[in-house]
């Protein structure tokens, strides 16, 4: 059975360290699940969407491609959200993209959030902004979030990124694997409580 894992990067540059970042989570996940399983990873970059984002939040009426992308959000299995820190918070077409998204189409789903900052001291928008964002849409979020600023990225702090890297990807795996595919018949639901359950068993 293929898993259907999702990465949504709003970073602007190219090459970006927030799409660099997405590439970490999604092979970490990758490799985390085991068993039978085939994992279809497909990446979403906003940048290439934000026009067509700019005139659906004018019009209501989505263009081509980013329809194919909330349709492929929302029949995940699981979502890997990446988003570069602007002014303390989340960017605008990170934010814009999921208000295009109807609130109710990521409830259960498994949500592993980071983000990218010049600084450290910008690693609380990943609990300030991003988690309540999905807990408003009542996505599953791992319980480790990943933030990676400038220094992460070099010889100092590479080891500490790796390891929040791999301890948020087994946890998201971990979910992905308890949770039956979107493409199973009837996409029976999951209780909260089992998927939490699936967490503490991987610890």
């Amino acid at each position: 059975m293929t898993k259907k894992l999702v990465v949504v990067t709003a970073g602007l540059s190219k090459p970006s360290s927030t799409r660099l970042l997405a590439d970490r989570l999604a092979d970490a996940t990758r490799r985390r699940i085991t068993g039978d399983a085939d994992v279809d990873i497909r990446v979403i970059e906003l940048r290439e969407l934000a026009t067509e984002i700019a005139q659906n939040m004018v019009t209501g009426f989505p263009g081509p491609h980013l329809r194919d992308a909330v349709e492929a959000v929302t029949a995940a299995d699981g979502l890997i959200a990446v988003t570069p820190v602007f002014t303390g918070s989340y960017s605008g077409l990170f934010k814009s993209f999921f208000d295009v998204i109807d609130k109710d189409a990521l409830a259960g789903t498994p949500v592993l959030i980071a983000a990218t900052g010049g600084t450290a001291r910008h690693s609380l928008v990943l609990e300030h902004a991003m988690r309540p964002l999905f807990a408003y849409l009542r996505s599953v979020v791992v319980p480790t979030a990943v933030y990676a600023a400038s220094e992460d990225w070099g010889t100092g702090g590479g080891d500490a990124l790796a390891g929040r890297v791999d301890r948020a990807a087994a946890e998201l795996s971990a979910l992905i694997e308890a949770r039956p595919s979107r493409s199973a018949v009837g996409e029976e639901v999951v209780p909260f409580a089992q998927q939490l359950a699936a967490l503490a068993v991987e610890g």
